[in-house]
């Protein structure tokens, strides 16, 4: 039976696409929980990280990248997002401090309206001049009076020690809302997905990464090596031509760096098949979508 003093809640991080928010939110579990580019959207789902001490639990949550959305796929993208400003027990703001576009006001305002605790992540402290921060700091104390405002690099890590502490001060008191040996919310082959998805983030350009899903068909875990099958699907041939190149190199390439990440996070040896498939624009047709998990 727990005690009356354990506390827990939920910790909702938000902010525009690129600000770092998975990059914190890896940081701050100490495990590679979501995948990190350079490219904006790389986040398309909500992911949970849940941190566990004795008397505490907080549920981290890691949303995309808030944008006005184009079609079907960002609109349920942003449906994450405002699950995010509805179920908050606080509410974490991260802000890149090289951005030189204004917050939204309709933004500010929607933020400043929820009644749970503010604190506002000033990111990439390691990439700007002093002055500069300075000058976002007095920036965002004028938008959020009553937040609590720290700057930071979640990428190597500067203050990022003082965030967890802050945030165990804000929690209120609760039961754990998940068992306390779990550290997220996703089953393996959500991992599987994404870490393929990562490679093809960081090794195609212009508009292929966002063409392309991947389903995870076959897991099968047996004594020292999983077998995993997994389909890429794009929308287009001429797509699937490029994710598979010439010979198969430019798949194969994206298959060996999914497979030494996957051994490195599952701690074992990794059999992967990786299989090209078109379904013509899936990011917009509801029931794709709904099949490929975007509710």
């Amino acid at each position: 039976m727990e005690k009356e003093t354990h506390k827990a809640g939920f910790v909702n991080i938000i902010g525009k696409p690129n600000a770092g928010k998975s990059t914190l939110l890896n940081r701050l579990m100490g495990e590679k929980l979501a995948i990190v580019t350079s490219k904006a959207q790389t986040t398309r789902h909500r992911i949970f990280g849940i941190y566990n001490e004795d008397d505490l639990q907080i549920i981290l949550s890691d949303t995309p990248g808030i944008i006005e959305p184009k079609y079907e796929l960002q609109e349920r993208m942003m449906q994450w997002v405002k699950e995010s400003f509805q179920d908050a027990d606080v509410l974490l703001l991260l802000v890149d401090v090289t951005d030189k576009e204004v917050l939204p006001e309709e933004l500010r305002n929607k933020i400043n309206k929820i009644p749970v605790p503010l604190l506002v992540i000033l990111n990439k402290i390691d990439i700007v001049k002093e002055e500069i921060l300075h000058a976002k700091i007095d920036q965002y104390h004028s938008y959020f009076p009553d937040a609590e405002i720290l700057p930071i690099s979640a990428k190597d890590g500067a203050n990022t020690d003082h965030i967890l502490p802050k945030i165990k001060q804000l929690m209120p008191v609760h039961p754990a809302y998940y068992p306390k040996d779990s550290f997220t919310d996703k089953p393996e082959r959500f991992f599987v997905n994404e870490t393929i998805r990562e490679k093809i983030l960081l090794h195609y350009q212009r508009e292929i990464p966002y063409s392309v899903e991947i389903v995870t068909d076959e897991f099968k875990e047996e004594e020292g090596i999983i077998f995993i099958n997994s389909v890429i699907y794009t929308e287009r041939d001429s797509q699937k031509g490029i994710i598979i190149g010439h010979k198969g190199e430019a798949l194969k390439k994206v298959g060996t760096e999914a497979r030494i990440d996957l051994e490195a996070f599952f701690g074992k040896k990794i059999h992967l098949g990786l299989f090209v498939k078109v379904k013509k624009d899936w990011r917009k047709s509801h029931r794709d979508l709904k099949n490929f998990g975007y509710r």
